[in-house]
């Protein structure tokens, strides 16, 4: 059985952000670690802004780059709204294609919690193609290069609080949840004419069955499989058939956000809301029911059930929607340290080096110095508006989305 995961974004570094392939969310195979070199720590605005570049409408997606374009969704208008896709040159911050893709109707467009945006999963890219996600309003295929619309897919469900979950790239196959008010479900489109292929029911009696879980491509057993969560559920899929492999009963707990880490062979995962707890699952011989066989250990203290978590060496750094920052050990789920900030976080946190970078609803961009023994802040930047999206972070740079900006900001060498 493979240790790591087989698909995710590639980051590939060189000096300056132009050599920089950051094609999913999180980077480093969605993992939320990064290896990069000289990255902002402490930001002059004044010095160290490379370009901002405003963005029409608003959205939580978080940015992907491929190729020297930065792409970003976004939801355009208020009464009558426009989702779109918008692509900004990396060098000058400059919109290089501002493509329409839906006009979701007034029913499908209201169907979201007010925290939410409109175009909060992000876009994967793949073969110079941009495959963009909108929950129940819509999925499209776009070109990199101008933005052509090469396909469009729209099979509506009655949703609940929006959307938020992003999609994943598996053997040709795009791989999402659609777990909504009515049924939990997993469908698979063909990355090549955007055809639905197959659509599986989580068969999950609960009565929350709405989530926003964003796969996680993993390798076991010589084969290539789909790691989905849903409410009080997680299986693994086959991505041409969407058969399922193996499944574990999570508990209670819904509306699922956070992303499931792998590492070395135990996927981690937290259970959304209610009483968020972190599982973490083995993967070896995994198949059928493996919920009494295959969980390691659960940890219920300063569990997050919104941002993501990261994992370095036999430690797991996490941030609560509160702001509890806090490092649990790998090996048995006990806690090491926790420490308050008292502010509101949604977004995922990411990893350099020793660097924990995280940023608060009202835009303010933490790092800290995070170890075994306990986390000291460094830096604090206000961005000015809410930061809900995860940054590209690269050899001497970084690129961060507010709500309605995208912004380029210079390393230290």
């Amino acid at each position: 059985m493979s240790k790591g995961i087989i698909v995710g974004g590639i980051l590939s570094l060189s000096v300056g952000a132009m050599a920089v392939e950051w094609t999913e969310i999180r980077g480093g195979e969605l993992q939320g670690v990064v290896n990069a070199q000289f990255v902002p720590v402490k930001i002059d605005f004044k010095n160290d802004l490379a370009w901002k570049s405003k963005i029409p409408g608003k959205g939580w997606s978080s940015p992907v780059m491929s190729d020297g374009l930065i792409v970003v969704t976004t939801a355009v208008g208020e009464e009558k709204v426009e989702l779109r896709v918008v692509a900004v040159d990396a060098k000058t911050g400059k919109i290089v294609w501002n493509e329409k893709v839906f006009d979701p109707s007034e029913k499908d467009a209201g169907m979201r919690h007010r925290k939410n945006s409109l175009a909060s999963p992000s876009a994967l890219i793949a073969d110079a193609i941009v495959y963009v996600h909108f929950g129940h309003m819509g999925t499209a295929a776009l070109s990199l290069k101008d933005g052509k619309v090469k396909w469009r897919f729209h099979e509506s469900y009655p949703a609940v609080h929006g959307n938020g979950g992003s999609m994943v790239l598996c053997e040709g196959v795009l791989v999402f949840s659609a777990d909504g008010k009515d049924d939990a479900l997993v469908r698979g489109l063909d990355a090549a004419t955007g055809k639905k292929i197959w659509q599986k029911d989580r068969g999950v009696d609960t009565k929350q069955k709405f989530s926003f879980g964003t796969p996680l491509v993993v390798e076991m057993n010589g084969e290539s499989l789909v790691v989905s969560q849903g409410s009080e559920h997680v299986g693994a899929y086959r991505p041409k058939t969407g058969e399922l492999v193996w499944s574990v009963d999570c508990g209670v707990g819904w509306s699922i956000v956070p992303t499931p880490v792998l590492d070395e062979g135990v996927v981690y995962l937290a259970t959304g809301f209610m009483k968020p707890r972190l599982m973490a699952i083995k993967l070896e011989d995994a198949a059928g029911d493996v919920t009494k066989t295959h969980v390691k250990w659960e940890s219920k203290r300063d569990i997050p059930a919104t941002p993501s978590f990261v994992i370095k060496k036999d430690t797991i750094y996490l941030i609560t929607d509160s702001g509890k920052l806090s490092a649990i050990d790998k090996k048995d789920g006990e806690r090491l340290w926790v420490e308050s900030l008292k502010r509101n976080f949604s977004a995922s946190p990411m990893l350099v080096g020793d660097h924990f970078y995280s940023f608060t609803e009202e835009g303010i961009g933490y790092v800290h110095e995070v170890s075994t023994k306990g986390a000291k802040q460094i830096a604090e930047n206000d961005f000015g508006e809410p930061v809900f999206a995860t940054p590209i972070i690269f050899d001497k740079g970084m690129i961060v989305r507010s709500e309605t900006t995208l912004w380029k900001i210079k390393g230290n060498q």
